[in-house]
């Protein structure tokens, strides 16, 4: 009686423990934080007992299918790794489910104010940022002085443009400088749109009327292939974010204008050759009062009707907490945590011995996604236009531009097509 009772007893709690514990399918994207992440993942599992079973992807894939799915109700994952241009458009549709009830230990109000915004809407938040970021120029500061130049904090473009050219020496497979032109809205567009507000360019007027047909587009394209022809390296056409990080840690890369996160894995030595010799600088403008740089978070989410909500909540709070980044702090150094997402972070004596911390930090302030543009726009967002529309027609744009990049047309053709696309869709959409 007393034995059957005990094992019935047994047998409830392990009932019990078996229901509470949970395996939750995260998709996120094939960066190198992200990649860190994964492997803690134990450290969450001891934890909490939750399993985590990961669907890591390229950028470009990755928005292909978690848009896919969300907007299907698919449910292949409880945690989407998503950025400000989906969170606010994706919570005013309900496809997310509100993190208004994080633990007090979590500390939301920690959260960098810039970051809070941009995956906020209507004031309640709706992802938690892994990391943010802007981005800056990082440079080699060897291949700088052998060019008899000085990088300024805040160059000017004309001085980029310069410096490149004088960096480059194709005959050693050095170029002066790396940009993004693998075409995607995230990927290309998210250069060419920050870039094109510091020469004063914008994707629309007040009237949502498209400006790629405008003086100020004209020059910012031209610009940019002109300077990817004279400095750039080959196949420029195909390179996103990854593709240039692996050129710049090989020694290839003079500057490389790009995502602020990147900074930790240049100046990391076990993977970049050139680690003693990278400098920072805010992103270039033209004198204008608009930089080149933009505002992003890489954050987790998690889909409305998902049937393990609390388990992918506890993930949440542990991915993105103080005590995650402390995890790293201790086994990788304080270079290789998760920036740009919490203000406590900045205000560690530890983390701003960091070379590349502070930068980070005024580049993200510097962003200014309610006033991205010289002229006005009817839009919000530095990188991106905040309009469910924006996603699809940046990606055909992207490939006229990318196109243009490898060569197959020319930049007027490639403005033309965009324009009319452009055009295309936004009537269609009825603006």
């Amino acid at each position: 009686m007393y034995s059957r009772a005990l094992m019935g007893a047994c047998a409830a709690a392990a009932l019990a423990t078996g229901a509470s514990a949970e395996t939750i399918t995260v998709a996120t994207v094939n960066n190198g934080d992200m990649i860190r992440m994964q492997g803690y993942t134990d450290d969450f599992t001891e934890k909490t007992g939750h399993e985590v079973e990961w669907v890591t992807l390229e950028e470009n894939v990755l928005r292909q299918r978690v848009t896919t799915d969300i907007s299907t109700k698919g449910g292949q994952f409880d945690i989407m790794t998503i950025g400000m241009y989906e969170t606010p458009i994706w919570g005013a549709n309900d496809w997310l489910v509100p993190l208004d009830d994080l633990s007090d230990d979590y500390d939301v109000d920690d959260i960098l104010p810039a970051m809070r915004g941009g995956l906020s809407h209507d004031g309640t938040l709706y992802a938690a940022p892994f990391y943010g970021e802007s981005s800056m120029i990082m440079y080699r500061t060897d291949l700088m002085e052998a060019a008899g130049l000085e990088m300024p904090d805040a160059p000017t473009w004309e001085f980029v443009r310069d410096a490149a050219i004088a960096m480059t020496d194709k005959d050693e497979e050095i170029y002066g400088i790396c940009l993004r032109g693998k075409a995607g809205w995230g990927e290309n567009m998210a250069f060419l749109t920050a870039t094109s507000n510091a020469f004063g360019a914008r994707w629309f007027d007040e009237n949502w009327q498209a400006q790629f047909d405008s003086p100020e587009w004209k020059e910012t394209l031209t610009f940019y292939l002109d300077l990817m022809e004279q400095a750039g390296p080959p196949g420029a056409s195909g390179n996103g974010f990854n593709e240039n990080l692996s050129l710049f840690q090989q020694g290839k890369c003079g500057m490389w204008i790009d995502a602020t996160v990147a900074a930790s894995f240049v100046t990391n030595p076990e993977e970049s050759s050139v680690a003693d010799e990278v400098g920072f600088a805010l992103a270039p403008d033209t004198g204008l009062g608009k930089r080149g740089n933009w505002l992003w978070a890489w954050a987790l989410a998690i889909p409305a009707g998902t049937q393990k909500e609390d388990a992918a909540k506890e993930f949440i709070e542990w991915a993105t907490s103080k005590e995650y980044i402390e995890l790293v702090a201790a086994n990788e150094g304080w270079a290789n945590v998760p920036p740009g997402a919490r203000t406590s972070l900045y205000e560690n004596p530890e983390y701003q011995e960091v070379p590349f911390a502070k930068m980070t930090l005024d580049s993200i302030n510097s962003a200014d996604p309610l006033n991205p543009t010289v002229e006005p726009v009817p839009y919000v967002g530095v990188q991106f236009v905040a309009i469910p529309e924006f996603a699809g027609i940046a990606t055909e744009v992207g490939q006229e531009f990318s196109a243009a990049l490898a060569g197959q047309q020319t930049a007027d053709e490639a403005l033309a097509k965009a324009q009319a696309l452009t055009t295309d869709a936004m009537e269609a959409a009825g603006y």
